[in-house]
């Protein structure tokens, strides 16, 4: 599975792509900015995206729509990584057409666990 991983703070990033690093059937890759993410699609498309929701210049949400806009990537897969975790939040997000939210701050130790119950239980319905 390979995984995008989009936040602006270097050493979220650093953890998240070592933790999700530790299961051998997901790769990752990272960038820092929304823009930095359209762009990477551009160059591969990814399984799955992790968002961070609140970035400078575009925010998660505007990337999501950014993606959403695509017909190469109107049909990946997103997730939310915030800590914005309220229910009313993480329906905000569903409605944007993420398929959910994982909470800042996460374990980093299950964190490929975490996704991948996510995404299963997405499939399910």
């Amino acid at each position: 599975m390979r995984i995008l991983y989009v936040d602006d703070e270097a050493d979220i990033r650093e953890i998240v792509g070592m933790s999700l690093g530790l299961d051998p059937d997901i790769t990752v890759e990272t960038v820092s900015s929304g823009a930095e993410a359209l762009a990477a699609v551009d160059a591969r498309l990814p399984d799955v995206i992790l968002l961070d929701v609140m970035m400078p210049d575009m925010d998660g949400p505007t990337t999501l729509f950014r993606l959403r806009e695509r017909p190469d990537t109107r049909e990946v897969p997103v997730v939310f990584m915030t800590a914005r975790t309220q229910g009313r939040e993480i329906e905000r997000f569903k409605t944007l057409g993420a398929l959910g939210v994982i909470a800042k701050p996460f374990n980093p130790i299950t964190l490929a666990s975490d996704l991948r119950a996510l995404l299963a239980q997405a499939l399910r319905g």
